[in-house]
């Protein structure tokens, strides 16, 4: 597809102010125009009005239920009466990591490894905004995939954290462990502790899947694992929690 398909007022709005996104097209009920000027917290000006085209409730839910179809996505009903058509989120190569870098630009990284659900990954990228990571690092095979839900649920974090896709993980975090990222694994096996006297201009933060943890081969490479340790009677966390709690305690200190 040559656009996205954004709902959720929060990623409309966030859309909206990313000078890098071009806009198609607004379709909206009138309620739904006024909830984005009233919730989007944007200027009248950040509203393209030439390309909202208004119209009842019914038509709007059909016209996104053909949209859904050519996405190959299962219809979800649109919230807030309003959905936007934008030019499609910038998936950027390894080398743009690999160039900063190089600038001696540091970065907060983010790498998913096996992160396969929507909910969790939109909720992380959400995190990731918040905390002011620059980029998160996904697998080709193997991640959440990207979609109007996906979108809506990450509440326009995808304007802010570059999205950085890779045919081999491993490999990109071995090449970033050269070019002098600290890269430290979130592991239920480890014994380390985070040193935080000890971080490096760039640090790179990386997240298995819920149910395994880190693939072996991504763990094979990653040198520095820290671990959570339960202080009651649950062991376990959502990854979603586990991520926001492990950016606290690296990025929110850098």
């Amino acid at each position: 597809m040559d656009h996205d398909l954004i709902i959720g007022i929060h990623s409309i709005a966030e859309a909206l102010k990313n000078s890098e996104r071009a806009i198609y097209e607004i379709v909206a009920t009138e309620e739904g125009l006024e909830e984005l000027k009233k919730r989007g917290n944007l200027k009248r000006e950040e509203i393209p009005l030439d390309k909202v085209r208004l119209v009842e409730g019914h038509a709007l839910q059909e016209e996104a239920k053909k949209i859904y179809r050519e996405l190959d996505l299962e219809f979800q009903r649109v919230p807030s009466q309003i959905f936007m058509l934008v030019s499609p989120v910038t998936i950027y190569e390894p080398t743009w990591l690999y160039n900063q870098l190089e600038s001696r630009i540091p970065l907060k990284i983010l790498a998913l490894d096996q992160v396969t659900d929507a909910h969790n990954g939109a909720a992380i990228m959400r995190t990731a905004a918040f905390y002011g990571v620059d980029a998160v690092l996904i697998s080709a095979k193997g991640n959440f995939g990207l979609g109007p839900n996906f979108a809506r649920i990450a509440s326009g974090a995808t304007e802010h954290v570059k999205i950085v896709r890779c045919s081999a993980l491993p490999k990109t975090i071995t090449k970033l462990k050269d070019l002098g990222v600290q890269c430290i694994g979130l592991s239920e096996h480890a014994n380390g502790e985070l040193n935080k006297s000890n971080l490096s201009n760039s640090v790179c933060l990386i997240l298995g899947a819920e149910d395994v943890g880190m693939s072996h081969a991504v763990s094979r490479v990653v040198e520095t694992t820290i671990a959570f340790k339960p202080l009651g009677k649950i062991k376990s966390l959502n990854v979603s929690v586990a991520a926001a709690i492990a950016m606290e305690k690296i990025f929110g200190i850098i």
